[in-house]
């Protein structure tokens, strides 16, 4: 299976709540680190918990899917009810058909105020798809 394939289809089983399909697709010892929050999940029975035990009233949209051989980043939009929609890009290594480490930025798409130092040079209004 291609690596890209790995990624969506994690994607899409996280989407379906597949759980043991999420846990096919990643390495025994699987790792991702979480950078904004500081947060490293360790091991397919952690990771397959943190996205089970995920509060309910989300879904998941990939937007993006690169490939440069084993490194695969993905782009998600994971609207969530009563929080607001979280942009995921995340940048997976894939080894042998499973995914064996990952570093995911979550943040609230556009949950942040541009720096006023910038506004001569940005535009503030609808948020680009």
């Amino acid at each position: 299976m291609e690596c890209t394939e790995v990624i969506r289809r994690y994607w899409s089983s996280v989407w379906s709540r597949d759980w043991k399909a999420v846990g096919q697709v990643l390495a025994e010892d699987v790792e991702v680190f979480w950078p904004v929050t500081r947060e490293v999940i360790r091991g397919r029975d952690n990771m397959v918990a943190v996205n089970s035990e995920r509060p309910n009233g989300w879904s998941i949209d990939v937007l993006n899917v690169y490939s440069a051989g084993e490194v695969v980043v993905s782009e998600v939009q994971v609207p969530q009810e009563d929080v607001g929609i979280f942009r995921v890009v995340s940048i997976w290594t894939v080894a042998d058909g499973v995914i064996s480490s990952g570093r995911e930025y979550w943040t609230l798409y556009g949950g942040e105020e541009g720096r006023d130092w910038r506004r001569r040079y940005a535009d503030v209004g609808d948020l680009p798809s």
